[in-house]
């Protein structure tokens, strides 16, 4: 296979890549969790929430690929299983269905790592002049800031 020449150094591509992975895994943990409390969602507020859940996980879905195709850009492979995943991502599983309110409050603590995860590596992104990497980033966080202020605002009295 030819070399990479696109003018970040292999050694900040490779810890790029794994930062991206950890954003990845996070993401993908994200994506499933929204999509099970989606399926599983009772209560009074069922039709505002599995519509809006809905909504979220699809938009996750679409996220996992361009972050896992931003990594395979950087010449390295996505991870793509689930011991992968648990293994890199902030988020921890849920095990129980909670309640619908429990289920939004965990939403907003996944919306919020991952936004965290995502800012740990945006110094080094930076840095390398990697900029398909932050607009990547920036835009990923914006979504993720604008969900977790929606899902907080369904949480106000």
């Amino acid at each position: 296979m030819k070399k990479i020449d696109i003018g970040i150094k292999e050694k900040d591509r490779k810890e790029i890549a794994a930062g991206l992975s950890k954003v990845l895994a996070d993401t993908y943990t994200l994506y499933l969790q929204t999509h099970n409390f989606h399926w599983n969602v009772t209560g009074p507020m069922f039709q505002t929430l599995h519509l809006m859940f809905e909504t979220q996980y699809n938009e996750l879905a679409l996220a996992v690929d361009l972050i896992a195709e931003r990594i395979r850009a950087l010449g390295f492979p996505a991870p793509g299983t689930y011991s992968e995943f648990a293994e890199l991502s902030s988020i921890k599983e849920v095990r129980k269905v909670p309640n619908a309110k429990k289920m939004i409050e965990i939403l907003v603590e996944g919306q919020e790592a991952v936004i965290r995860t995502s800012r740990k590596i945006f110094p080094l992104v930076d840095e390398a002049h990697d900029e398909p990497s932050a607009d990547l980033l920036t835009q990923r966080m914006q979504t993720h800031e604008k969900t977790a202020w929606m899902l907080r605002s369904l949480l106000e009295k």
